[in-house]
């Protein structure tokens, strides 16, 4: 993905605004919905990131600190880092009212809609490459780099500055055409391109968000504690969910869209048009029980490819337990449920003992 560098090509400010009309249209045909290019400067998004870390509203995940001001300051990530170009893809697969449906039978296993089909780092970062090597094609070797959320990148602020939309209440990037539900990817190059003027915020006075959420994670306007997060209980956290979350997950077995769900922007949001974003395995309306029933090798294999893998069969299970422990008693989950209570796991045993006690015999 990284070229040697470079010196950039002396281009005049009349060839560089081309080459941004061009790289545009480029970024359209590749299946990207828009492009944007910022500059680099992001010291209050910087010092909303230490004030966070701070806090300690990371919880257990220590990469968001590991790489200092690298994550704030494009150049020192990447030398010679001009200028950003941001892309957008939609993942939206199926419409909003089947997440919801599916949300709301606690028979079913739902999992965020961003994990449905092809792990998006390895699409997004394919299509960069391509467009970097169209650009390069155009004004010869250049110094670049792509990033899909693979590296210490403010990827939502540097969108929200080049006015790809902005940071919304929960602390996702919202666009007002076209709502939330789509992946972020970069490419920090040398090259002095015309910026675009930044976004501005519509959220208002609508908490739609805040109220929605069923961890109370959103702990004041865009401001997250992850630690509360049910995304990051199910796929950061590695040890034990704390109890006292456990009865809040519901059926949400891998992350959780309710933010989303319920932001009034995502009624102009549209489906995907990218095929690998497709729903696979059936995983957008699947029973709870059968997915616990997994084998580790049929979860590795069902999930190939898939961003869902990256959670390992041990927390897969430990995520379905609780969701299993929320659904109503049926006896078809008691004995899911202990079929897995010897799990060579403790992690997995721990949380089908306590599943198992929500459903008295």
């Amino acid at each position: 993905m990284q070229r040697a560098k470079k010196p950039s090509p002396p281009l005049t400010p009349e060839a560089l605004a081309e080459l941004a009309v061009k790289i545009r249209a480029w970024s359209k045909a590749l299946g990207f919905e828009a492009m944007t290019i910022s500059d680099t400067d992001l010291g209050e998004d910087e010092a909303h990131l230490l004030n966070w870390l701070d806090a300690g509203h990371h919880g257990e995940m220590e990469y968001m600190a590991r790489h200092g001001t690298k994550r704030s300051r494009p150049a020192e990530l990447e030398p010679g880092t001009l200028r950003v170009i941001s892309v957008r893809m939609d993942y939206l697969a199926n419409d909003q009212q089947q997440a919801e449906e599916c949300l709301n039978d606690p028979a079913l296993a739902y999992i965020s809609r961003y994990a449905m089909g092809r792990d998006y780092h390895k699409v997004l970062r394919q299509r960069l490459q391509k467009l970097a090597t169209q650009i390069e094609q155009h004004v010869g070797p250049f110094s670049y780099r792509a990033f899909t959320d693979s590296a210490p990148v403010l990827e939502k602020a540097l969108a929200q500055k080049s006015g790809m939309g902005w940071i919304g209440k929960h602390t996702n990037l919202i666009n007002q055409k076209a709502g939330s539900w789509f992946f972020l990817g970069e490419l920090y190059t040398d090259l002095p391109l015309p910026i675009d003027p930044p976004g501005e915020n519509h959220c208002g006075t609508c908490q739609a968000c805040i109220d929605c959420c069923p961890t109370a994670a959103i702990i004041a306007p865009y401001k997250l504690d992850a630690r509360r997060c049910i995304s990051y209980l199910t796929i950061e956290l590695h040890g034990s969910i704390p109890v006292e979350f456990r009865p809040l997950i519901g059926n949400r077995i891998y992350g959780c869209d309710d933010c989303q769900l319920f932001c009034p922007w995502n009624r102009f949001a549209q489906l995907t048009r990218e095929h690998d974003f497709q729903v696979r395995h059936q995983l957008d309306n699947s029973a709870l029980v059968e997915l616990f029933l997994w084998s580790e090798q049929q979860f590795l294999d069902n999930t190939a490819g898939s961003a869902i893998r990256r959670i390992g069969h041990e927390r897969w299970l430990r995520n379905i337990a609780v969701a299993l422990g929320n659904a109503p008693t049926q006896p078809e989950i008691i004995a899911a449920l202990q079929h897995r209570r010897d799990h060579p796991s403790e992690i997995v045993c721990e949380h089908v003992q306590w599943a198992l006690a929500q459903h008295p015999q």
